[in-house]
């Protein structure tokens, strides 16, 4: 058992400090008051972190540690630690750790005794469920699903009979891919798109995956989707891992599809392999 009592031992401390998320009035002054006192401040962009502290005239040093160094930059703040120095982790907007670097230092310092200790601050993904309208009583935060098509679609299988709200991240340039590969997979479910949260063109387009999708195109900024559960329920029978597909396939040929638009539509549906349905379906394999 680890336990910590933050504030009641002399140990080693790393701050997991919140940052703006585009209002810099947002930046709270407990979170001032830990970055100008800590030793060091490990931040996942020096430059964007820099221009912070510039604006509330900090000092503190700075060093990097972003995904593609986590681990062994995770190694050099323990030793920091182990030295007796407090550090700040910081992201380059909202919380370290949601869709950011933080998860593999963070379990490390726990390992070896030192405090974690959490600074509270903005947060794009609770912001925009808050002001969403959606079901706030249980929600999943998945954060950003898979850029490939192939990939989004067997994780949205995944989701598709989840009951409670869900709360994805998305970049604009791929937000319309990502959208109709929702309403594919999921149907013309509601959602809440929230885009330049707290920033001067915030905006919270509220309807369904058909009506946002019309005008995905022409949004930009950094996005969340807020998005309602299943109202389905999963037949007890069914595999999720669908080694077998014919079924599926035979309904969408009913349907006026040829046999290798079925396959290739039931590929792309479970994000499965298309040649390898070919080879079953034909009992090929």
């Amino acid at each position: 058992m680890n336990r910590q009592k933050s504030f009641e031992n002399e140990k080693a401390t790393l701050y997991v400090v919140a940052t703006p998320i585009g209002n810099l009035q947002e930046m709270t002054p407990r979170a001032l008051k830990v970055l100008e006192s800590v030793d060091v401040i490990a931040a996942e962009d020096t430059r964007n972190t820099l221009k912070l502290l510039t604006h509330f005239g900090i000092h503190t040093r700075l060093i990097s540690h972003h995904q593609h160094n986590e681990a062994q930059s995770a190694n050099g703040l323990l030793e920091l630690l182990r030295q007796g120095q407090d550090i700040a982790l910081v992201s380059d907007a909202g919380y370290p750790l949601i869709s950011d670097p933080g998860c593999v230092v963070t379990q490390k310092v726990i390992e070896e005794g030192f405090n974690v200790v959490p600074i509270s601050g903005s947060n794009a993904m609770l912001n925009a469920l808050v002001s969403s309208g959606m079901d706030t009583r249980h929600f999943l935060f998945y954060g950003f699903l898979k850029s490939g098509e192939k990939e989004r679609i067997r994780e949205l299988y995944e989701l598709k009979y989840y009951p409670f709200t869900m709360v994805f991240y998305e970049a604009p340039h791929r937000v319309k891919k990502m959208l109709a590969s929702c309403l594919e997979v999921l149907g013309n479910r509601n959602i809440c798109l929230a885009r330049e949260l707290t920033k001067k063109h915030e905006e919270f387009l509220r309807g369904t995956i058909e009506e946002i999708l019309e005008i995905a195109e022409e949004l930009k900024g950094e996005m969340v989707i807020v998005m309602e559960g299943s109202r389905e329920t999963k037949d007890p029978g069914e595999d999720s891992a669908m080694p077998l597909v014919h079924e599926q396939i035979n309904t969408y040929i009913k349907e006026g599809l040829t046999t290798n638009e079925a396959i290739k539509r039931v590929a792309r549906e479970r994000g499965l392999s298309k040649n390898e349905i070919y080879k079953q379906y034909h009992g090929l394999c």
